[in-house]
Formats: structure tokens, C-alpha cells, sequence
């Protein structure tokens, strides 16, 4: 008698883990590898800035940096141990954006995903 085993393998959204009324929800994964990064970093007053420059393939890009200087009118998140810092006119571009790291065969690295983006170029580091 033989006996045939099926597994399905189900691809799940990535848990987002996002404050009311913050510009960029980070996912779970991503959270995780900036607080690792951050850890690494050994400054406490630092926090991940999200920000949206002209720029790029398609017209805006994305810039991702750890800062320690805000502005008073800067937007402030906290996603577990991990502060993030928006400004103004980025955050009207990010409302709704979903930040994700992804650690697989094809790579690891952070991605965007942006639903106010019309137009993305082929690398994913520029949008319209």
C-alpha cells in the first residue's frame, strides 16, 4: 500500500503592523529587520526615515535613512521599538503605503508598496 502526501503551500498577506493615521504601515518582517538594524546602529535616538524625493525613472523615489534630527512638523509612528519619521509632503504620498522586507532565494531587501503609485519603473525604486 502506498500512501501519496499533498501539502498546499499558501502564500499569506504580510501582517502589517500600522498606527491610526500613519503614512507607512510596516509589516511584521520589516519591523523586525529595522529594529535589528537599529540594534546594530547602538544610537537609541535614532528613528527610520521614510521620505519621497523627485527623482528616479518614473518621477518621485523613496529614501530610506535612520535619523536622528525631526522636525516639528514631521510625522511621528511608532511600530513596536521602531519610531519611523515622515515628512509632511512625503506622507501625502505614502497615505496607505505598506513597507516589507523580504529575505529569499531571489534576495533580501525592502520593498514599497504604494497604492497612490500610477507608474512604477522596472527596479521598484521610482513611482508617479
Amino acid at each position: 500500500m502506498s500512501t501519496t502526501e499533498t501539502s498546499e503551500t499558501q502564500t499569506e498577506a504580510p501582517t502589517q503592523v500600522a498606527e491610526p493615521g500613519a503614512p507607512i504601515a510596516l509589516t511584521d518582517s520589516a519591523a523586525a529587520k529595522v529594529a535589528e538594524l537599529l540594534a546594530q546602529e547602538g544610537n537609541d535616538q535614532l528613528a527610520l526615515r521614510v521620505a519621497v524625493r523627485p527623482g528616479g525613472c518614473s518621477g518621485f523615489s523613496y529614501e530610506m535613512f535612520f535619523d536622528s534630527d525631526t522636525a516639528d512638523d514631521d510625522v511621528r509612528t511608532e511600530f513596536g521599538a521602531v519610531r519611523v519619521v515622515v515628512d509632511p509632503a512625503s506622507a501625502q504620498l505614502l497615505v496607505g503605503a505598506t513597507l516589507d522586507y523580504s529575505d529569499g532565494l531571489q534576495g533580501a531587501g525592502f520593498s514599497i508598496n504604494n497604492p497612490n503609485a500610477t507608474r512604477t519603473c522596472g527596479c521598484g525604486q521610482s513611482f508617479s
